[in-house]
C-alpha cells in the first residue's frame, strides 16, 4: 500500500513517458480519474479508460508524444505533500512555466485546473504541477 497515491500516480506517468511507453496502468480511484480528466482537457495525455481486474480495477492512461517522439509531459511535481500541505488563495495561485503548464487544485468545488480556479475566484490545496 502506498502512503501517497497521488505521488504514485505522477511517478508512474513520469516513468512511463521517460521510457517511451504508449500506455501506463495505474490503480483506479475517483481522484485519479479526475486528475486524468484534467490532464486530458489540458492536452498532456491522450485518453484513459477503466480496466476491470480481479483484485483491483485499474486506469489505462495513454500518453501523448510530439512528432519527434518527445513526451508532451516534460515535468511533474507534487506540490502539496502529506507532510506539508500547501493551501493557496485564488489571488496567490502561481502560473506554471508562464502559463505553459497547469497546476491542479483541489477546491470546495472539486478538482480543477489553476486557470479555472483563478477564473472562479476559488482557492484551495495545490496538489501538483504539470508542464
Amino acid at each position: 500500500m502506498h502512503s501517497d497515491p497521488i505521488a504514485d500516480f505522477l511517478t508512474r506517468l513520469r516513468n512511463a513517458s521517460m521510457a517511451g511507453h504508449e500506455t501506463v496502468l495505474v490503480p483506479q480511484s475517483k481522484m485519479k480519474m479526475r486528475l486524468s480528466e484534467i490532464l486530458k482537457q489540458e492536452g498532456f495525455i491522450g485518453d484513459f479508460h477503466e480496466v476491470r481486474g480481479k483484485p483491483h480495477d485499474h486506469l489505462e492512461v495513454s500518453l501523448r508524444y510530439d512528432k519527434q517522439n518527445k513526451a508532451l509531459i516534460s515535468g511533474l511535481e507534487r506540490v502539496s505533500k502529506p507532510g506539508l500541505r500547501c493551501y493557496l488563495k485564488a489571488t496567490e495561485i502561481p502560473k506554471v512555466r508562464n502559463g505553459l503548464g497547469v497546476m491542479i487544485m483541489t477546491t470546495s468545488q472539486g478538482l480543477m485546473s489553476d486557470r479555472k480556479a483563478r477564473a472562479e475566484g476559488i482557492g484551495g490545496e495545490a496538489l501538483c504541477a504539470v508542464w
